[in-house]
């Protein structure tokens, strides 16, 4: 084998730091040449990286002098974060790349504070991202973002632009109602103001648009899951028993519908003691990933029940905007990460998607 070939099978097989994926998995290596002077390798991945890149960068070069190959090293890392198929019936998004729905089998398990999260998780990492509220009943991201009483702008009267808070794209029914009108309305009429939400907001290029589905596995939530395109669904759940038995029904509606579950997150994994950081399973230990290991998905994260999380959530500055650099915005950035991944790989046959390349031995 030729030391070019060498490079570039030893470059596919590295794995990512920090996901259980290699670089070939998520996206490919696009060309990898050396001489005798120095090396020169591209790289394109299927997710956003921008918090991942030195430590990536720091693998590969650490691979490629584990070959013995010159120090001088030119190294591109490009993201290309591609649109993902949704059900059959149903139209993409314009302006939208990938729809992740965040559900739970019931309410409480902080569902809606883990959607805002993720989402700016996502795009501290570099991805352009929205965000749906489709808890037609409970609004809450209006809150939880810090743009309560603010209202979208429309030009033509049939269209509205999406409001922005810390950094990413929001729409949410409470921008438009009083805030303390109750929604008395039907599984119809919640349909069809999720889907004029959807169909109607000038979304402006996004890479994600992670959608808040409100809880539980009724008639309502069936219907969205039938109705939005999704390209991925994320089930959240807490530790104990009782919240798990309704996350299962959960998933198992998602996949009836033909909707590919990403993952699972654990909310609420450990409780982190304000006082002395002494942490505590109070919900019990280990049901997120019993539940994982028996549907046969990913467990993509276990995020701590933090009092901070509560607070920074309840100012309007959720925890991944107000603290970037805490534990607790690691976790989410984690799970976040491993979403991206799971979509990146899904139904990716790179033999055909990619044309077969040639690498040739530099002078």
């Amino acid at each position: 084998m030729s030391a070019n070939s060498e490079l570039l099978e030893a470059l596919k097989s590295l794995p990512v730091p920090g996901l259980p994926y290699s670089l070939a998995e998520l996206g490919r290596v696009v060309s990898a040449e050396s001489n005798a002077h120095s090396v020169s390798v591209r790289v394109e991945l299927g997710l956003p990286i921008k918090r991942l890149l030195p430590e990536l960068e720091a693998a590969i070069k650490q691979q490629i002098q584990s070959l013995a190959l010159p120090d001088q090293v030119a190294l591109d890392i490009s993201v290309n974060i591609r649109s993902h198929g949704v059900q059959r019936n149903l139209k993409p998004l314009e302006n939208v790349k990938n729809v992740i729905a965040i559900a739970s089998g019931k309410g409480g398990v902080g569902k809606s504070t883990t959607a805002v999260n993720l989402a700016l998780a996502l795009a501290d990492d570099g991805a352009t991202v929205g965000l749906l509220d489709a808890d037609i009943y409970g609004p809450s991201l209006p809150h939880m973002l810090g743009v309560s009483g603010e209202s979208p702008t429309s030009e033509d009267g049939k269209s509205m632009h999406p409001l922005s808070a810390h950094g990413i794209q929001v729409m949410s029914i409470g921008f438009l109602i009083d805030a303390d009108q109750p929604m008395v309305w039907r599984g119809p009429m919640v349909t069809s103001a999720l889907n004029q939400l959807l169909q109607q907001t000038n979304w402006r290029e996004l890479d994600y648009l992670i959608v808040d589905m409100p809880p539980g596995t009724g008639d309502i939530q069936l219907t969205l899951s039938q109705q939005v395109p999704v390209s991925g669904a994320v089930i959240v759940t807490t530790p104990q028993d009782i919240a798990l038995l309704d996350a299962r029904k959960g998933l198992q509606m998602f996949r009836k519908v033909s909707v590919p579950v990403l993952g699972i997150v654990e909310n609420m994994s450990m409780h982190v003691c304000s006082q002395c950081g002494h942490e505590e399973p109070i919900f019990g230990e280990g049901g997120g990933q019993r539940m994982a290991d028996n549907f046969d998905v990913q467990l993509l994260g276990q995020l701590p029940l933090d009092l901070s999380i509560r607070e920074q959530t309840d100012s309007g500055t959720p925890t991944v905007a107000s603290a970037p650099e805490s534990m607790q915005a690691d976790a989410y950035r984690a799970a976040a990460r491993m979403m991206s991944a799971r979509l990146a790989t899904q139904g990716r046959d790179y033999s055909r998607r990619f044309p077969n390349i040639v690498v040739e031995e530099a002078g």
